[in-house]
């Protein structure tokens, strides 16, 4: 019996441009704080934010996403001030380097969007799920740009000790058949489900997830997989997420495999490589 095959977009809309999804995509992870669960990925100051987009530009990322505030398990919250300077500061040298990056904003804040309306960013990267009011899904479905809507359970402080679950799955699944149409009532019609590798999951729940990654395709829309130097990875290899290069590159294969759309790294040439010798064997 063949597998069912399920509709994936090709494209998205945003701002009235056309991001394709013919092959899957890298997004290259610039953190903007000091308090990263990967210390070499905390990048800061006009100079060293310019050089690390023109380097993961020239490596072949298509989206730029940057982060002003640590989401790794236990981070506590930022004044919505700092990051809202923070960010500033960052699309700021970008945009005056080029028009045409791609910038997803990782926040769950809409007053940060808000603040940051004059550097059209292109996607909002959501890590708490609208959790923090419906007005970000009303801001993006305005704006008409993707949105990437990521399970998680809590917020970061709290996160981890809420890793509980019947059926980690369904539950995930459920969460997403709920809110998808609350997003699409907004206006929010390119959506990206992130399952949300190591937000509230266990590491055995986490390569559960990718065990059956392929069940959420089942919702339509293009899968995006955070797996870069995560835990799952550095506690099941006993090294440091410095080390953890070689493992996040076997597990974006497997995501690939299970045919994600999106890989969101911190070494995006090595994603990029993975994608070209996936598609060589996919030929």
């Amino acid at each position: 019996m063949k597998p069912v095959e399920f509709y994936c977009p090709e494209t998205m809309n945003s701002r009235g441009t056309i991001m394709n999804l013919d092959r899957p995509m890298v997004m290259g992870v610039i953190n903007l704080n000091d308090d990263s669960f990967y210390k070499n990925s905390s990048i800061t100051g006009d100079q060293a934010i310019l050089e690390k987009v023109k380097e993961m530009l020239l490596d072949g990322a298509d989206i730029i996403d940057l982060g002003a505030m640590s989401t790794r398990p236990g981070a506590l919250e930022i004044p919505i001030e700092l990051e809202i300077e923070r960010l500033t500061l960052a699309c700021g040298i970008i945009r005056s380097y080029s028009q045409e990056v791609k910038l997803s904003i990782d926040t769950y804040r809409v007053e940060v969007l808000r603040a940051l309306e004059s550097f059209n960013i292109n996607m909002v990267n959501d890590i708490a799920g609208g959790q923090h009011g419906e007005a970000i899904w009303e801001w993006t479905g305005n704006y008409k740009i993707p949105y990437v809507l990521t399970h998680i359970k809590g917020m970061p402080d709290t996160m981890q000790s809420l890793a509980v679950y019947d059926d980690v799955i369904k539950e995930i699944l459920d969460y997403f058949i709920v809110k998808i149409p609350k997003l699409i009532k907004y206006g929010v019609y390119d959506i990206i489900i992130d399952p949300g590798i190591g937000f509230a999951k266990t590491i055995d729940q986490n390569f559960q997830i990718l065990q059956n990654l392929q069940v959420f395709r089942m919702l339509e829309f293009p899968i995006l997989v955070g797996l870069s130097r995560k835990s799952l990875i550095w506690k099941s290899l006993n090294i440091s997420p410095e080390e953890a290069l070689n493992g996040t590159t076997v597990l974006n294969m497997h995501a690939l495999n299970k045919r994600a759309r999106i890989l969101r790294v911190h070494d995006v040439k090595a994603a990029k490589e993975t994608i070209i010798l996936w598609e060589k064997l996919n030929e």
